[in-house]
């Protein structure tokens, strides 16, 4: 199978930075193509030809795009196996990933536009991960999506760690892998533009 090329959309601290950590983690060569919400580039006619949504990530796969975090997530992990991203070969292991994806899609990312209740279910997804290192036993995409919402949750909100004990330590065990911080070094040079986001030092 020949080595697709690969263009990705993407704004620095929105849901494209998981992604964007995950091409990082499997080393595929993309060309990275940053889009500015300030500036209304998600709106562009060249940009909506792409994803009529307006939104990010959007992944070019030898010209096509791919949207979505879940899918894209899934593609890298299955398209470069050698990263070890995917359970694959284990049905239930595999189930289990697609169960927190959606979790984190259906659950996790809606909570974000209603500060009522986003303790709530963050605290849900604490307990759903309960001790675990890894959020299905070993490292895999769904680490990466649980990540990116919890880290735009802790840099916004500033909870209190004790609050969110095993998710405050999946974010320290996800801090010191290398794709995680090139990622976050690219993006926060770039600049971050969301609303509500104060940036520490730490990833």
């Amino acid at each position: 199978m020949s080595t697709p090329t690969l263009a990705f959309y993407f704004a620095p601290g929105s849901s494209s930075m998981a992604p964007h950590i995950a091409l990082h983690e499997v080393g595929a060569a993309f060309e990275a193509r940053p889009v500015s919400f300030a500036s209304q580039e998600h709106r562009s006619e060249a940009f909506l030809a792409l994803n009529p949504e307006g939104k990010v990530p959007t992944l070019l796969v030898d010209g096509r795009p791919l949207t979505e975090v879940a899918a894209i997530l899934w593609y890298l992990a299955r398209r470069f196996p050698e990263a070890d991203l995917l359970p694959s070969g284990d049905v239930e292991s595999e189930s289990r990933t697609i169960s927190w994806m959606s979790f984190i899609a259906s659950t996790v990312h809606p909570v974000l536009r209603y500060p009522d209740r986003v303790f709530e279910v963050f605290k849900l997804a604490d307990a759903k991960l309960g001790s675990s290192a890894w959020a299905v036993g070993r490292y895999s995409i769904a680490d990466i999506h649980l990540f990116r919402l919890f880290w735009r949750f802790w840099h916004s909100d500033h909870p209190p760690p004790e609050e969110f004990p095993n998710l405050v330590g999946h974010y320290r065990r996800m801090a010191v892998r290398p794709s995680l911080r090139r990622t976050c070094q690219i993006e926060a040079q770039i600049g971050y533009e969301l609303r509500r986001l104060r940036l520490r030092d730490d990833p």
